[in-house]
């Protein structure tokens, strides 16, 4: 009997997405959908806005697809039409502040900084809610109920969600194998970050999601949790040595996602918002 393919969809971040493209391999179908909050993702799409044709700034398409999504609230839909076997997440994109602009919800990130959409009129007068503010916080609670709830109404049902439990790592490995912090994070330019208080947001957040879910498997790497500093995407605390992504790809294929790695030819689909 053929073997069936799974469909995996990734709710989170490059942390997750990596495992592919790090690894050489890929899976037979992938949605990866990203820069986007809870609140975010199930808000109305922002009044008056219309994405640029080609990417704006220094954009690549992926990343403009992102933020166009999270403005034009299009993942959503997206996500339960692919009707994925396997569900993914990981809340490390969950760092950026929130906007409220008009009747809608979006996420602040890097991407949305640089694409530009912040002067147009349907952002301009966009109100901030610090990621780390009680406010925020209580937005995302009542988002990832909502969340559930679509979960279990629609064919994500189905699916197999796994939580990818991440924290930001507090210490790199130097090239030549030496132990030192990270220091100077930032989450946008001139915006620095404490790595504790955001560690301490990702385990409220990941408790409260178990609780509103359908049971969820979860794999972490915590004991090979350090930052890189020649990772490909450059030193973060939240892009992690090889060894991280082998013992995370480890325990995905424990399982049962051996075959998404197990192809080096196939290639995983674009990123999408």
């Amino acid at each position: 009997m053929p073997r069936i393919a799974p469909r995996i969809a990734i709710v989170g971040s490059c942390i997750t997405r990596d495992l592919w493209p790090i690894h050489g391999g890929g899976a037979e179908a992938l949605l990866y959908i990203s820069r986007t909050s809870f609140p975010s993702l199930l808000a109305a799409p922002v009044e008056g806005f219309r994405p640029a044709r080609q990417p704006p700034g220094d954009l690549h398409r992926h990343e403009h697809n992102a933020v166009a999504a999270d403005l034009q609230k299009t993942a959503l839909a997206r996500l339960v039409a692919f009707q994925p076997t396997h569900l993914i997440f990981d809340f490390i994109d969950e760092r950026f502040d929130l906007l409220a602009a008009g009747g809608s919800i979006v996420t602040h990130s890097a991407e949305l900084e640089r694409s530009g959409y912040r002067s147009r009129p349907a952002l301009r007068r966009a109100r901030t809610a610090p990621r780390l503010s009680a406010a925020c916080e209580r937005l995302w609670l009542d988002a990832a109920g909502e969340f559930a709830a679509v979960v279990r109404a629609t064919p994500l049902a189905r699916a197999r969600p796994i939580l990818h439990g991440a924290r930001w790592a507090s210490d790199q490995r130097l090239p030549d194998g030496r132990i030192a912090p990270v220091r100077d994070v930032e989450i946008l330019s001139g915006q620095s970050a404490e790595i504790a208080a955001y560690n301490a947001l990702l385990e409220r957040q990941e408790a409260a999601f178990a609780a509103l879910m359908p049971p969820m498997a979860r794999i972490d790497a915590d004991a090979q949790r350090l930052a890189d500093p020649t990772h490909r995407w450059g030193l973060s605390p939240f892009h992690y040595v090889p060894e991280y992504y082998d013992e995370v790809r480890r325990q995905l294929a424990a399982l049962g996602l051996e075959a998404a790695f197990s192809d080096p030819r196939a290639a995983p689909s674009a990123p999408a918002g």
